[in-house]
């Protein structure tokens, strides 16, 4: 496995960072690569990517969510990945959001890219715009504050 992990500060409280967060079918207006987002119920997503010109779709299943914590997924269909995003209150209007994903090293251009750091490269670039967009708007389109706890 590959891990990629980057995080930002945003001049926002963790509340409304978090809150916008939980709208994922707005992800592609910050995440380069995204398409389009479809969320099937409170835990299930339907991607659309491009990546290198390669257009792909995965399905993904929310495995925790604790209100202004975390939110895990893990994908169920298509490339395999995982991760979480974590947001931690640093001041009444600052927050630090921290992604990290676990990819699987696969094949020769993939081991390539991760020694590069094109992934990190690109999460870093989705963190530098989410954060221009909810610093400009100054608060969330949206929010879901349900939580979502591993089965166990």
């Amino acid at each position: 496995m590959s891990q990629v992990q980057e995080a930002i500060r945003v001049g926002v409280p963790v509340t409304t960072a978090y809150n916008q967060w939980t709208q994922f079918e707005e992800f592609p207006r910050f995440m380069e690569a995204v398409e389009e987002i479809r969320q099937v119920d409170d835990t299930h997503l339907h991607w659309k990517v491009s990546v290198a010109g390669r257009h792909e779709e995965f399905d993904a299943v929310i495995t925790e969510q604790i209100p202004d914590t975390r939110i895990a997924w893990t994908t169920t269909e298509g490339p395999k990945h995982g991760g979480a995003v974590d947001f931690h209150r640093i001041s009444d209007d600052e927050t630090q959001v921290t992604v990290v994903m676990d990819t699987p090293e696969e094949g020769a251009a993939q081991k390539a890219a991760d020694a590069m750091g094109i992934l990190g490269r690109k999460v870093k670039g989705d963190l530098e715009r989410f954060k221009e967009m909810i610093e400009s708007r100054g608060t969330e389109t949206g929010a879901w504050r349900g939580e979502v706890s591993r089965p166990g």
